[in-house]
């Protein structure tokens, strides 16, 4: 059985292809426009980021009528462990560096890097791990919110990842907003520059 990405291909990969986002989005392809237009304006978020030895960092970015955009940072060996969004439906997309989504059923983690945007609905179980040795900066947006993020047991770091992680809510507890922290914390140099968070052959976009 083929997907419909295997017969007409992502059509969220071609820029030229999709409506400019609506102030309000209220359709999956409307929040993956939002997401896309953030992540396309590295002014928007790249200040805001902030690294938290302890656990991933997270701040919620913009909220609007039936969505939350939150940005995270995941320094090297942080983790979510594994989970599922309660009643959310979400868009994610890495920024800079590289994260690792494991799921139930896959051989391997699929990589995940600047670019390619992911689509999920309630219920969907995975986890993610920077198993890189450089910090990773993602974006995620939430519809209708995130109101609970109920763990799982047999993800690639749950076992460890709760003590090693005190940062994460418990289960069933929305994210905590952080305050911003500046860069700095780990060198300028941790986060790519613009072109660094673009597919090749990508345009470039004005905020």
């Amino acid at each position: 059985m083929y997907s419909d990405n295997e017969i007409a291909g992502d059509t969220t990969a071609l820029p030229h292809r999709m409506t400019p986002p609506a102030e309000h989005p209220c359709t999956v392809a409307g929040f993956a426009g939002l997401l896309r237009s953030v992540a396309d304006c590295p002014e928007q978020w790249r200040p805001l980021v902030g690294y938290d030895p302890t656990s991933r960092w997270y701040h919620r970015l913009r909220t609007g009528p039936g969505y939350e955009l939150w940005l995270l940072s995941w320094l090297p060996g942080q983790g979510s462990g594994r989970h599922d969004h309660g009643d959310a439906h979400g868009v994610f997309t890495v920024l800079a560096g590289e994260l690792t989504e494991f799921t139930a059923g896959a051989a391997r983690g699929r990589a995940l890097r600047p670019g390619p945007r992911r689509v999920f609905a309630p219920g969907y179980v995975h986890e993610m791990v920077n198993t890189s040795l450089e910090p990773a900066v993602s974006l995620h947006l939430y519809h209708p919110g995130l109101t609970a993020m109920p763990m799982h047991s047999g993800g690639a770091v749950t076992a460890a990842g709760r003590a090693a992680h005190p940062g994460l809510p418990a289960a069933g507890q929305p994210l905590r907003e952080a305050a911003p922290q500046p860069p700095a914390a780990v060198g300028a140099a941790a986060v790519p520059a613009a072109g660094g968070t673009r597919t090749a052959g990508r345009p470039g976009r004005s905020c």
